[in-house]
């Protein structure tokens, strides 16, 4: 083939049709030619093309989503025409479509070829002989309403237990994303269309797939990528080809060779790398990428060449019997990781309304709040590949559920034989990313089975049993779904499900993962209490909050709908028992209102406690024998606007929680904290005197040396009530929780204080915590005399008396370092904000205890 150090001249002989313009669409039972409106672009929603044309208004808006409704019980057509040039007789054409949601029946000139049920996968269909050459092809594709087809397939199999969390169950019998049937934090529109691209392909021989197992050595000083590419081709006109491979790392060439593909159309090498350059996440090292490029030729021709990025790591889900139970924690290129981070749902309702740049919007959102890990929940989709690449090149390890969420799915031949081809395709699509660390089966289907008492009997391993039972889907979790795995992603670890404890009840502190909802759900448990219901990994728990006065006011048309119990918001808030809840939770803690601004504040707050109080002391437990191995927040983001557990809204405005958590995750976080104590038994009074304890958590990968600091200040006066407590020069232990000391609170003798602790590395001020008593509603708030100087793009801030919880507006383009901050007297903190322009006013703040919005200085 030549000279394999540089890839062959001509990239492709592949010839493209574009088809994302010249649609048509209209409600296919309207036999009216008047009845076809026009499509600006596919990918889209039939939602979306309504609004376009006027149909239909925007379901985000007031309770415009009942008026949508319509749209999902209806049969829709596009349609398009489009000209096919003149071929060869050995080029084979493909119309490729990369997404249909869900039932499509796909015609070319009036033929059917393609009936569709699956929205996960992707398809590929000869037309070869079926195109008209040099002519007008008419392409015209009819959607099913799922919402109906749902319901008929539900009807066909009586036997089954049709059983569910997030009604209705019908949802359970179709292969679409399960919350287009509404969610507690998302509305019921039932997409469809031609939701991922589609085109027309022309070739002689393409590369299908391009298999990267990555293997790194024991001493991380050597690794291997064997590659493999499947190749397509006509093998009766095209002859013998030859593969040549080429890895790259930032425009430099690593490792080239090349290979005769095989009589069953694979091309397959070892490519070494020494030195690797590893991939790490995001706060441990580099996000070194590599591409892995492939180009088939016949003749020195090149036909086609296709790439992969990968990053050449190792990762391990570690599972030990240890003090505690089993572990439950992620190891990579031989770091103990932490897994700080949010849970995922699809980031629109309308799904090609999120492009690349918003994606990596959203997930840049993670790096300066110190997270770790995110985790794509299985009630939506697989993500677009942009959603991946972003975490890759920002360091964002990523749990993967396979989709499916709160139910008992059922096991009949046809949806199991669709089940393993979108399970195949998937994981081909996505399994070259390093930041991929888990495949997990599904969403608390286990809490399904053990809610309605469905059979499981964990020591009984004939599958033929489980498909019997009325708790079929073991079979997809436990047998179909990790067998897929380890053949087509050996190196990415596999779980049954999230949460799953190895056979145990789901909600075993001891061993697997939990999600923790008896704050906010269940028993409704005190949040300061959070760290002490956990469990080895906590892939869930959350508090809900309302989201910024500016996304309120973009659903909310009537001003007079502006406070904070008005029907228009509680319709943008689908958790069941939100009122009862938010207020359950408001009247413990804080003195309530009824301003909507400063009602907004208080949940936030709320919030923003909450997630402290369970993250700061999970991740304190890490230094415990990796008691807790990580810790995933429901949730990040919103799908449109509205009150939900959300730590960032749907217009990417950071709620405070976002800031609370970043500090607690950070590389040196110093903790302290005094022992809880019940005061909402009625017979139960203060305690004389309560325990503290101060502590220091690191990420670092090597020891530590750090001064810290505790002062013991007023609420009421600001004054500190007692010396302070100094230590200097303390050995913090590398990737572990150092205890540095503990004492006493007298509290008789003293008036209600809160200590404030902080750090200092190499006489950098790198850490602060404070401890508030509880609750805060009994607290006097006298005047807090905050000073807010605009220094450049500096926000210096200073308090006579200490503060909870000062928020500044979150304003679009402005970036802030910090928010949600607590003060202390002589205690200057400084907040850097990006985007605020010459002329614009000065960002809003306010704080527990204001009273009011507070005025910024000038």
């Amino acid at each position: 083939m030549g000279d394999i150090s540089k890839p062959l001249d001509s990239p492709s002989d592949m010839e493209v049709i574009d088809l994302s313009t010249g649609w048509s669409f209209k409600q296919t039972d309207d036999i009216e030619e008047k009845a076809w409106n026009p499509v600006k672009k596919i990918p889209s929603t039939v939602h979306q093309d309504l609004i376009n044309c006027g149909r239909l208004k925007d379901p985000f808006i007031g309770f415009n989503e009942t008026r949508a409704e319509w749209v999902g019980l209806k049969s829709w057509t596009y349609r398009t025409t489009f000209a096919s040039p003149g071929v060869s007789p050995e080029t084979k054409v493909v119309l490729a479509f990369d997404g249909l949601d869900t039932f499509a029946h796909v015609r070319l000139n009036g033929k059917l070829i393609l009936e569709s049920d699956n929205m996960f996968l992707s398809h590929r269909i000869d037309v070869t002989e079926a195109i008209r050459a040099r002519s007008n092809n008419i392409l015209e594709i009819e959607f099913d309403s799922a919402f109906l087809k749902a319901r008929e397939i539900r009807a066909q199999h009586p036997k089954h237990k049709f059983l569910c969390f997030n009604d209705p169950p019908d949802r359970l019998a179709v292969r679409k994303a399960q919350c287009h049937w509404g969610w507690d934090w998302g509305p019921i529109l039932m997409c469809a269309g031609i939701w991922r691209p589609a085109r027309l392909e022309m070739y002689h021989a393409r590369v299908s797939d391009l298999r990267l197992d990555v293997g790194v050595s024991d001493d991380y000083h050597f690794a291997t990528i064997d590659a493999t590419a499947e190749i397509e081709s006509n093998s009766r006109t095209v002859p013998q080809l030859h593969a040549q491979f080429h890895v790259m790392l930032d425009g430099k060439l690593v490792s080239a060779t090349n290979c005769v593909a095989d009589k069953d159309g694979k091309a397959s090498i070892k490519l070494p790398i020494l030195r690797p350059e590893l991939w790490m996440p995001n706060g441990y090292g580099k996000q070194s990428l590599y591409t892995v490029s492939v180009t088939i030729a016949s003749d020195n021709i090149p036909l086609h060449t296709t790439s992969r990025r990968v990053g050449l790591r190792k990762i391990e889900l570690v599972q030990d019997d240890d003090a505690h139970g089993k572990s439950f924690y992620f190891r990579v290129n031989g770091v103990d990781i932490f897994c700080g981070g949010s849970c995922w749902i699809p980031a629109d309702s309308f799904l090609t309304n999120v492009t690349p740049e918003r994606y990596r919007a959203w997930i840049e959102l993670m790096v300066p709040a110190n997270q770790k890990m995110i985790r794509v929940w299985g009630g939506g989709i697989y993500e677009d590949d942009s959603f991946y690449d972003a975490c890759d090149e920002l360091g964002i390890l990523v749990w993967q559920d396979y989709m499916f969420a709160c139910g008992n799915y059922p096991c009949f031949p046809a949806i199991l034989k669709s089940i393993e081809a979108e399970v195949i395709a998937n994981v081909r699509r996505l399994r070259h990313h390093p930041c991929l660390a888990i495949f997990a089966g599904n969403n608390e289907d286990y809490q399904v089975q053990e809610s309605f008492n469905l059979t499981y009997d964990y020591d009984d391993k004939n599958e033929e049993n489980w498909l019997k039972s009325d708790f079929p889907a073991r079979y997809i979790y436990e047998s179909l779904l990790p067998r897929l795995s380890k053949a087509e992603a050996p190196w990415i670890p596999y779980w049954p499900g999230s949460p799953w404890s190895h056979g145990k009840k789901s909600i075993d502190p001891t061993v697997g993962d939990m999600h923790q909802w008896n704050v906010w759900h269940g028993k409704q448990e005190k949040y300061q209490i959070f760290d002490s219901l956990g469990g080895r990994f906590n892939s869930e728990f959350g508090m809900e909050a309302f989201p910024h006065i500016a996304t309120i006011r973009s659903f909310v048309e009537k001003d007079e709908d502006l406070y904070p119990q008005s029907h228009v918001l509680d319709f943008h808030n689908k958790a069941d028992g939100h009122e009862r809840r938010i207020a359950t939770y408001l009247v413990e803690n804080v003195r309530t209102c009824t301003d909507l601004e400063a009602y907004i504040h208080l949940t936030q707050l709320i919030q923003c406690e909450a997630l402290m109080f369970g993250y700061r002391g999970w991740r304190k437990q890490w230094g415990d024998g990796r008691h807790c191995g990580g810790a995933l927040v429901w949730q990040l983001n919103d799908c449109w606007p509205t009150t939900s557990w959300s730590i960032v809204d749907y217009y990417l405005r950071r709620k405070p929680a976002y800031y609370a958590m970043a500090r607690v995750l950070a590389p040196v976080a110093i903790g302290i904290r005094r022992a809880h104590y019940d005061w909402s038994i009625t017979h139960a009074r203060e305690p004389e005197t309560q325990a503290w304890e101060l502590w220091v958590v690191s990420s670092h990968r090597t020891e530590i040396t750090a001064d810290v600091e505790v002062r013991f200040v007023s609420v009421r006066t600001g004054r500190e009530i007692k010396p302070k407590f100094v230590k200097q020069a303390i050995r913090i232990g590398s990737n572990s929780t150092t205890h540095v000391s503990d004492g006493e609170i007298d509290n008789v003798h003293q008036e209600p204080h809160i200590l404030a602790a902080r750090i200092w590395v190499n006489g950098e001020l790198v850490g602060r915590d404070t401890d508030w008593p509880q609750p805060l509603k009994y607290l006097q708030f006298p005047e807090r005399n905050v000073k807010v100087n605009h220094v450049g793009d500096e926000m210096h801030i200073t308090a006579d008396r200490p503060v909870k919880c000062l928020v500044f507006e979150e304003r679009e383009g402005c970036h802030l370092s910090d928010s949600a901050i607590d003060l202390v007297p002589n205690d200057k903190q400084i907040v850097k904000v990006r985007g605020l322009r010459a002329g614009d006013p000065p960002l809003n703040w306010t704080y527990l205890g204001a009273g009011e919005q507070g005025t910024p200085a000038c």
